[in-house]
């Protein structure tokens, strides 16, 4: 990318600052898309998280902050209810996650996803000009490309997804696939998380589309037209999150887990509350587990800190009562008048606390059922002490397990599989402790968000226009 080309990034919600240079001091994506911007006085667009009061999406708020210009709209409650609850979380999601039985297909949502992408791609349109660079953010815009393209921009766009891709035959399921494909066809550059999804990709534009696909370079044209795809794993922000052990915050959240616990080793699990996390499959795990070693329910306790998420579709709030149910069933089973094996928080923390639980608990429980990346495994990773660390137990099907192979891989579906990594984990060396820990923290450390952000636009800029 030229050094003076503004960059435009694209997504549904944007990270506001409250105050003069706050977004600096974020971690993660937006810390490291607010870095990005600032280096090239760029704009960041996307939806406020608000319902418009006028009850229609619209009115642009800007601010700048940084060198960073912010500008959000607020939806109409329609439009959250049938692009955001409805097409993008309660078809999309689920399809993309592998779970078509929750996948709602329905005629009127799809309308709403194409109407906003419409909206959003009518409203940034005049605030682009023609030398940016355009970078659209995740399967809520999968069409903006192409509603930019057909509003004129000629501009350089590119797309980053960061939930997995489904296979060919899961993702015929959805109707209209092949124009949602077709869209995406219209950006530049085409990221994925992993090669897997990459693949996935591929093999559907080649074999649905009947597009020329190029495996070694990623490339796929169809009607004359030529987007480059490829794998971009992405990582945590290595600097910001390690430096949290030094807070204050983290420290007292480290002894106040490891004082709650006596001495029994602490097991932790931070996921939203989300079906594709496996959650319920997880406790089912912890209970295969106890119900094989009953005896060590005085030398286990399991921390479940699951922040509730997207409350309004209706199977989130299943799976909540499923796990609340769960819950009280081992402990029911299981608790001592001074022991308790699970406790489930049904809350959130700040970076700095979680910093302090990671370091606190030996064992770290990463089990989703299906995940585009899942950074807690990362942050997990990077809060262990060097000289002690804990054991991350990671399910095969996160994104992350294709670069963390020194984890303990786990099946999420079978309880016995998660009840032999617990046992495994629980009485792992200290040696061999180290010894995977080292080569997880190199791939964390290296592998981080801001060299994922470089590289990204960096090929971004060197692909054909």
């Amino acid at each position: 990318m030229s050094a003076d080309a503004r960059l435009v990034v694209i997504s549904n919600r944007v990270a506001v600052p409250k105050a003069r240079g706050a977004a600096g001091a974020q971690g993660g994506l937006a810390g490291a898309l607010h870095s990005a911007l600032k280096n090239r006085q760029g704009l960041w667009f996307g939806w406020s998280g608000k319902q418009s009061e006028s009850g229609r999406t619209g009115n642009i708020s800007t601010q700048t902050s940084d060198d960073v210009t912010t500008a959000t709209i607020d939806l109409s409650e329609r439009d959250i209810e049938e692009y955001y609850n409805g097409y993008a979380n309660s078809t999309l999601w689920p399809l993309f996650h592998y779970r078509l039985d929750l996948a709602k297909f329905e005629r009127e949502t799809g309308k709403g996803y194409e109407r906003v992408n419409e909206r959003f791609a009518e409203l940034v349109a005049p605030l682009i000009e023609p030398d940016d660079v355009v970078w659209v953010h995740d399967y809520h815009l999968v069409p903006l490309g192409e509603r930019l393209r057909s509003r004129g921009c000629k501009n350089r766009i590119g797309f980053f997804l960061h939930i997995p891709w489904p296979a060919t035959r899961l993702f015929v399921s959805l109707p209209y696939h092949e124009r949602l494909v077709r869209t995406m066809l219209h950006y530049d550059l085409v990221g994925f998380q992993t090669q897997e999804w990459l693949d996935s990709f591929l093999h559907y534009c080649r074999e649905e589309l009947g597009a020329d696909v190029d495996e070694e370079s990623g490339s796929v044209t169809l009607d004359g037209r030529t987007t480059i795809a490829r794998a971009y794993p992405i990582g945590i922000d290595w600097e910001h999150f390690s430096k949290l052990g030094e807070k204050g915050e983290a420290r007292q959240a480290q002894q106040r887990l490891m004082s709650s616990t006596r001495r029994r080793t602490a097991m932790i699990g931070v996921d939203r509350l989300d079906y594709s996390k496996g959650l319920p499959e997880r406790l089912d795990g912890i209970s295969r587990f106890f119900d094989k070693h009953p005896e060590r329910v005085r030398d286990l306790v399991f921390v479940q800190i699951a922040p509730p998420s997207r409350e309004d579709v209706e199977s989130y709030q299943v799976i909540r009562a499923t796990l609340e149910q769960k819950t009280g069933q081992i402990n029911g089973a299981r608790s001592e008048v001074d022991v308790v094996p699970v406790r489930y928080v049904n809350r959130g923390y700040t970076h700095e606390e979680l910093f302090g639980f990671f370091r606190a608990a030996k064992i770290g429980l990463v089990t989703p059922l299906r995940d585009g990346m899942n950074l807690v495994a990362k942050e997990y990773i990077a809060a262990q002490d060097p000289e002690d660390p804990g054991v991350l137990i990671l399910s095969q099907f996160a994104g992350a397990a294709a670069q963390l192979p020194d984890a303990v891989m786990v099946n999420p579906h079978s309880p016995d599989d998660l009840a032999h990594a617990i046992r495994v984990a629980l009485d792992m060396p200290l040696e061999e402790r180290k010894e995977r820990h080292e080569k997880l923290i190199g791939t964390v450390r290296d592998d981080n968000v801001q060299n994922w952000t470089e590289t990204f636009l960096r090929d971004l800029d060197n692909v054909p226009h």
